[in-house]
């Protein structure tokens, strides 16, 4: 599967013209040949909008993943990209993946809540593992902080995930997670990860891009810049299984010594 990350911070406050930025997007990742677009946290409405993030947020099938849907069927693209989901009174920090036909396929809550600007604005989730069929891979949804969290990345290493896609709003200080730590995460867990992030200053955030798709041998397949960007890169699983029959991380595991991390 070739994959296209769009390093973006759109347009913060209109989801109208998020949404002309990522068909524009679409129409460049199918004529580069790409099965897949990654948009990054909190695409629809940006990020850093104080109150317009319980304004603005909708149900999962809401009128924008109607919009989203409409737009992957006219490009035969899948998409997958971050928004504020509304259920009930309760805001999440949310991602979506939708099929190259439209249909939905995966809802994600964020489940680690970064500073007091998340915690202030949205709910946890619960479910840390939540994956899809897409093209003979299994895709599995997490969001910035979350890969953090060796656990979590585990977790879906365990359940089968292939590709795991990660929208993200990283901001500085923190560029050595995009540089360092999301290839390591791809190697010690045998899967191709996507890790798609926004770009510049918006509100009190630095967005410092550097979006990667790294494989399981720990080599980034491609990296952004600083600046807004689109970058594309195979997710072979070929290459995978040929991997993780060389790498022992996930047979040499003992379980039963970890009792302890709970």
């Amino acid at each position: 599967m070739r994959a296209a990350l769009l390093q973006s911070s759109g347009r913060p406050g209109s989801v109208v013209e998020n949404l002309k930025v990522l068909d524009e997007a679409a129409g460049r990742a199918v004529a580069a040949g790409a099965g897949l677009l990654v948009a990054p946290e909190m695409f629809l409405t940006g990020y850093a909008i104080g109150d317009g993030i319980a304004r603005l947020a909708e149900p999962a099938d809401g009128d924008s993943a109607d919009a989203v849907a409409e737009l992957a069927g006219r490009h035969g693209l899948a998409l997958a990209y971050g928004y504020p989901e509304r259920d009930s009174d309760a805001v999440y920090n949310s991602a979506q993946l939708i099929s190259a036909d439209g249909t939905r396929l995966a809802n994600y809550r964020k489940t680690h809540l970064f500073g007091c600007f998340e915690r202030d604005h949205f709910t946890p989730g619960e479910q840390p593992v939540v994956q899809a069929e897409l093209d003979g891979l299994r895709v599995g949804l997490m969001i910035c902080y979350d890969v953090e969290f060796p656990e979590n990345v585990r977790a879906h290493a365990l359940a089968g995930t292939d590709l795991l896609l990660v929208p993200t709003a990283q901001m500085h200080p923190f560029q050595f997670v995009a540089e360092s730590m999301i290839p390591v995460r791809a190697f010690e867990n045998q899967m191709y990860v996507a890790y798609v992030n926004r770009v510049g200053q918006e509100g009190e955030f630095e967005f410092v891009g550097l979006s990667t798709l790294a494989g399981p041998d720990g080599v980034a397949r491609a990296r952004a810049g600083r600046g807004e960007e689109l970058i594309l890169a195979d997710a072979d699983p070929v290459a995978l299984t040929v991997s993780r029959e060389a790498n022992p991380y996930l047979k040499d595991r003992r379980p039963g010594l970890y009792g302890s991390l709970v």
